[in-house]
């Protein structure tokens, strides 16, 4: 193994395999992965354009039991794509076997190995259109080897979904661990220190940091393997937005020196808007709001964060351009509902009900509430929505019904009076875009 890798994470992993699962689940449930979504990693990263049918190539770097191997592998069964599974714990691989066993797959290749010898066996594994890394570099010693590795079995336009723990939604947490090493002093038996921290999360006062934020975390209560992971992980470090920009980002989004890449965020359930101050402030935003929206992105994403206080991991797609991202405002894209069975016909509803005026959106599954101004023909936009036409067709079916004494709006003037209503839903990911040459079966499905 390489000089900076670290024994004691390793046995970790191989005593208590992470995430905890019992393979036996996968014949009755699909684990799903937010961002080894087919559709979102067609929307993010490969311009909506990507098939998924020519030869594609998968890296799950540090899988551990195989929530992204398999849920990758289960989309791409009919395909040609091939996905490799690689991690340091066997305990961790024999239980993503198991997994993939009991579900007939036959499209993932195992390694058994730590992602920083990627460079060196880069002749032997090849290079990858998309590379999952959730929830690994910020175990390791030096988290800048590992970026660095991905990279190197990175193909020139391909894209790494990545997951990293953020500084303040886990202030609690690291105060737990810092209470638990003090507890735990010299003892070097796991059972042990998962026994006393049992004890100390039983009797913790209300005033605790940890059990004041307790709601945002999960872990703890999966067992002894969540518990460890979480409160007594002997590597564990978190980033903050701007120091995920200065790390990986370029200078055009104030890294100085940066990796040169483009990062587009998505929270869990509730995409970019934990990330966007007037989404964040709620229906009753200060005056001030407005103001903010027209701020630099990253200046937005670095207050938002502040401001809500819950974001305890960064999920995001890290490309070399941020022409990856399918684009609004060209007529050849079908935009369509993801994540919820949201209908054109509903959302339609939502975007009318004050007749074309601003009205409070409150979004159940992300607990968002955001006022939107609909536009003049937003709710009949949205009406349109099915998943196949494009957003032409669409304009054209409007203009097709239209009844105004005055000549029907143009695309581009449908485009900005639609532009509110998609950048809300598109950053709930409630609605993504794909080009028509993606096959609609893999990518909008």
């Amino acid at each position: 193994m390489p000089d900076n890798y670290l024994p004691e994470v390793r046995n970790q992993y191989e005593a208590l395999p992470y995430p905890p699962c019992n393979p036996q689940d996968d014949h009755r449930r699909l684990v799903r992965t937010w961002l080894e979504d087919l559709p979102m990693i067609n929307h993010y990263c490969f311009a909506g354009k990507q098939s998924f049918q020519d030869g594609f190539r998968a890296l799950v770097a540090g899988g551990g039991t195989g929530d992204a191997t398999i849920f990758l592998a289960e989309q791409l069964r009919h395909t040609n794509a091939q996905i490799v599974h690689l991690d340091m714990s066997s305990a961790s691989i024999a239980l993503a076997k198991e997994r993939a066993q009991i579900r007939g797959l036959a499209n993932i290749t195992w390694v058994h190995d730590s992602l920083l010898n990627l460079p060196a066996r880069a002749a032997e594994l090849g290079t990858f259109d998309y590379i999952n890394c959730s929830g690994v570099l910020h175990h390791l010693a030096d988290p800048d080897a590992g970026f660095r590795a991905l990279l190197s079995v990175l193909k020139k336009d391909g894209a790494i979904g990545l997951m990293v723990y953020a500084t303040t939604g886990r202030i609690g947490v690291y105060q737990m661990q810092a209470l638990m090493r003090l507890v735990n002093g010299d003892e070097t038996d796991a059972q042990r220190k998962i026994a006393n921290t049992r004890d100390i999360l039983a009797s913790l006062p209300p005033g605790n940091w940890f059990k004041r934020s307790e709601d945002l975390h999960h872990d703890h209560k999966m067992g002894d393997s969540g518990i460890y992971d979480l409160l007594l992980h002997s590597q564990d470090r978190a980033y903050s937005v701007g120091e995920l920009f200065d790390w990986l980002g370029d200078e055009a989004e104030g890294a100085k020196d940066g990796h040169g890449m483009h990062l587009e965020f998505t929270d869990v359930q509730r995409g970019l808007s934990p990330y966007l101050p007037h989404m964040v402030l709620g229906s009753r935003p200060p005056a001030m709001a407005a103001a903010l929206r027209k701020l630099p992105r990253r200046q937005q994403y670095e207050m938002a964060e502040l401001m809500a206080g819950t974001l305890i991991t960064h999920s995001l797609y890290v490309t070399r351009s941020g022409a990856c991202k399918a684009p609004y405002g060209d007529p050849d894209y079908v935009p369509f509902f993801y994540h919820e069975p949201l209908t054109g016909e509903l959302a339609a509803q939502v975007f009318g009900s004050n007749r074309g005026q601003p009205f409070v959106l409150r979004h159940q599954h992300s607990g968002v509430a955001v006022t939107v101004n609909p536009g003049r023909y937003g709710a009949k936009l949205l009406s349109l929505i099915d998943g196949e036409r494009s957003f032409g067709e669409i304009f054209d079916a409007f203009r097709a019904a239209w009844q105004g004494k005055a000549a029907a709006p143009d695309n581009t003037t449908l485009f900005a009076d639609f532009a509110e209503s998609f950048d809300t839903l598109a950053a709930l990911d409630r609605v993504l875009l794909r080009h028509p040459s993606a096959d609609p079966a893999l990518a909008a499905v």
